[in-house]
């Protein structure tokens, strides 16, 4: 199959997917998209928005659309770290002999729903570090791999709802994107509760499967990043940084503390597999601009110039990408 084949191919299967969403899921494009993109480049994704706007019904619709083992964790203050990824038992054998068996939790399925996950405590939150960046969990010193492809989707209501608990640094810079789930126009609530009259259920059906998604994954790795793009792309990382020699001037006045290489990482990754998604060939400056949002705003922190100056996180990367030299 050559490029422009392929190229068709996957644009087709993007539309499929696009297309079943909307069976169960009214508005929300932009974090559609951005889902999508995330789940072929192979990254987490975390949905902050206010209860009831959809953000587990997007979730479970998309299990069905990809055919994939689909978990879902509920996270409460009680839960605990081998609730997340499993325990070793006691079990007796056909001889009545008892032997230590590893049961595997509910890490262990590709497309994991990790619903409220900012309710947890941060010895819980712990417990997905090392699942969410090497797709393995380590148990008494035994490691298990999890079956490719593996995605976290999870939810979180906002911070400053009573029963939360920040996400800490470590696990936050482990999801690709951060989504923002706005509250919907009044044409589109209309639209979820007449939906939502019909049938609670999601209807949308499979239209592709795991081994799919990893070969679209490897289209789109080969897509070609032109060397002005990468410098771009790296460079706009490298200003969210105030304690760098010659800082931008925005991290200087509005940024406590940057993004981390893997904000770079996630930025390539994920502009092949939007460009592709747009039908393009190679990754543009638009790219790399439209992503920046969801990669960079869990990953930056802003200062008190920024609260002052009454600008959000989102603000201070539109001044970035101002600032940035193409």
């Amino acid at each position: 199959m050559n490029n422009i084949e392929q190229v068709k191919e996957f644009s087709v299967l993007i539309n499929k997917i696009k297309e079943e969403i909307s069976k169960d899921v009214v508005g929300q494009i932009d974090v559609v998209d951005n889902v999508i993109t995330a789940i072929i480049a192979g990254g987490n994704v975390l949905l902050e928005g206010v209860p009831g706007v959809g953000k587990t019904r997007l979730v479970r619709s998309l299990s069905k659309i990809l055919n994939l083992p689909f978990s879902r964790i509920q996270f409460t203050p009680d839960l605990m770290p081998s609730d997340v990824t499993g325990t070793n038992i006691i079990e007796k054998d056909e001889n009545g002999r008892m032997n230590q068996v590893f049961q595997k939790g509910p890490i262990f399925a590709n497309l994991v729903l990790g619903d409220e996950v900012n309710r947890a405590t941060p010895k819980t939150q712990s417990a997905m570090l090392e699942v969410m960046q090497e797709h393995k969990v380590t148990v008494s010193n035994v490691t298990y791999k999890i079956d490719e492809p593996f995605f976290v989707l999870a939810t979180q209501n906002p911070v400053e709802q009573d029963g939360t608990y920040p996400l800490p640094e470590a696990q936050m810079d482990r999801f690709m994107f951060k989504l923002i789930m706005e509250f919907p126009s009044i044409t589109e609530l209309t639209s979820i509760v007449n939906m939502t009259q019909v049938t609670m259920d999601e209807t949308a059906n499979a239209v592709i499967d795991g081994p799919t998604i990893l070969q679209m994954r490897e289209i789109a790795k080969s897509v070609p990043v032109l060397d002005e793009v990468l410098v771009y792309a790296m460079n706009l990382v490298t200003n969210t940084h105030p304690e760098i020699a010659n800082p931008s001037d925005t991290a200087k006045k509005y940024i406590k503390y940057g993004a981390s290489p893997r904000a770079g990482q996630a930025l390539i990754t994920a502009a092949k597999v939007r460009a592709l998604m747009n039908g393009n060939y190679n990754v543009s400056y638009d790219d790399i601009n439209a992503l920046a949002y969801p990669v960079l705003r869990h990953r930056i922190k802003t200062n008190y110039n920024a609260i002052n100056d009454r600008l959000s996180i989102d603000d201070v990367i539109g001044l970035l990408i101002k600032e940035t030299k193409r």
